[in-house]
């Protein structure tokens, strides 16, 4: 059976079976504050939650329609699949974009088709935290290994600051990043909300200083035994002072200490990326901290109007060259 949630009483029972913070109730929470429409499901058997599946709705106003989605859950199974099918039917839905974190079963469904317009990193590397920091330590690459006792030699210190002025050197390093990178992010506010809803619960703020100057801020979230790097930005001052290398170390250190048991890096590039891929960079920096590379199932479109699908894949390369113009104007 395939349940609505709606009510608050269900929210620790939802924790229970949310496999990733954006399955997790206060990520709902923080799309709810954004006007976003939100649709909890429940999958119930044996009169128990079996499974949740938490999907945001997003309006199409050109088509005058809609597109969902599932970000991160386990893979819908075919019950799942036909609710949203008919959900999507009767709320005018184009498709579902289906992101999951877990591998699907054998399930054939003719909907169902590969997405030729990914929004999450099919791939990504997760650290192994139960080790001692020494094994942890010892196991990256050596030019990592110097860059972190470099910055410590030089003095750069790193400080937790979950509050509001850590936020806001944390949201000026991340934007000034984005537009040194041309990379088109979200908005403050989006952040803004992100980091009120998240806070101390699952969010944390760690920057790293020199001589009180910010270097680098990452947001880091731990949940469900597991830390994660979402969110980062830097300073092009001192770079040569290795401050992100130092940050991360202690970014690792902070979720081993607040009970994590993986350190997952969010994003990356697979083992054999090609040295000339914008994400190249990132991928190389976060491989030095020799974390396993995983590969998620991969991006799924559940289409619901097929016209209007093919209408929107024709239109996406288009918006996503407006997108790219953006970026090399600095908008």
């Amino acid at each position: 059976m395939i349940r609505v949630i709606e009510e608050e009483f269900f929210k620790n029972p939802w924790e229970e079976k949310a496999n990733h913070p954006l399955q997790s109730w206060l990520w709902g929470e923080a799309r709810k504050r954004m006007g976003i429409e939100i649709l909890r499901l429940a999958e119930i058997k044996d009169e128990k939650i079996k499974n949740v599946f938490q999907l945001t709705i997003h309006p199409l106003p050109f088509f005058n329609k809609k597109i969902g989605y599932l970000p991160r859950s386990v893979f819908p199974s075919k019950e799942v699949l036909k609710f949203l099918y008919n959900f999507g039917k009767k709320n005018s839905l184009i498709f579902i974009k289906i992101e999951p974190s877990e591998e699907k079963s054998k399930i054939k469904n003719k909907k169902l088709v590969i997405s030729s317009h990914p929004l999450f990193p099919s791939w990504t590397q997760v650290i192994n935290l139960n080790r001692s920091e020494s094994e942890l330590l010892n196991s990256f690459h050596p030019k990592t290994r110097y860059n972190i006792r470099l910055a410590q030699k030089k003095g750069v210190i790193v400080r937790e600051e979950s509050n509001e002025r850590g936020f806001k050197i944390f949201a000026q390093l991340y934007f000034d990043t984005c537009r040194r990178k041309k990379y088109f992010g979200h908005d403050y506010r989006y952040h803004q909300i992100i980091w009120e809803t998240l806070k101390k619960k699952i969010a944390h703020i760690l920057i790293a200083y020199y001589q009180n100057e910010p270097l680098a801020a990452y947001q880091i979230w731990i949940y469900k035994k597991v830390g994660y790097y979402p969110y980062g930005g830097s300073s092009e001052k001192f770079r040569n002072l290795m401050g992100s290398n130092l940050l991360m170390w202690e970014a690792i250190r902070f979720s081993k200490k607040m009970g994590a048991e993986k350190f997952d890096m969010w994003g990356s590039l697979s083992p054999d990326h090609s040295s000339s891929h914008s994400w190249a960079g990132f991928t190389r920096f976060k491989k030095g901290y020799n974390g396993q590379f995983l590969q998620m199932p991969g991006s799924f479109d559940l289409i619901i109007e097929p016209f209007f699908y093919k209408l929107y894949s024709f239109v996406f390369p288009f918006r996503e060259l407006i997108l790219k113009v953006k970026r090399l104007l600095n908008f």
